[in-house]
């Protein structure tokens, strides 16, 4: 659990600390600690319910090579605007095909009723 009326600073080796924003500040209590793991990923099994897990069951263990960097909002890999410019570009293309196909079987109609009365 975290105190009240505290900032919450995680440090890059896991350690979750308290440090109060009032009154003495390097007075931080240690609340927890993060296990830092680096699994291969050709072991990684995907769960039904989305979290991945070692295919073997067993919890991966702690690497002290990995090391955490706080502070940083991790952003998308995704150009949301260029996503949907793209998505409606391919609904545009895929109506016009669509479109051909039916003017296709309707030329295809009309043309076998023209044989068909000569």
């Amino acid at each position: 659990t975290v105190p009240p009326d505290v900032e919450v600073v995680v440090g890059s080796d896991g350690t979750v600390s308290a440090v109060p924003r009032t009154g003495a500040r390097n007075n931080t209590t240690t609340v927890g600690q993060l296990k830092l793991v680096n699994p291969p990923e050709q072991d990684m099994r995907r769960g039904g319910d989305g979290y991945f897990r070692l295919a073997d069951g067993n919890p991966a263990p702690a690497d002290p090579a990995v090391r955490v960097a706080s502070g940083y909002l991790e952003g998308s890999n995704v150009n949301v605007v260029e996503q949907m410019v793209t998505m409606i570009s391919l609904a545009r293309h895929y109506e016009t095909q669509t479109k051909l196909l039916s003017v296709a079987q309707e030329m295809d109609r009309s043309a076998a009723q023209l044989v068909a009365k000569s």
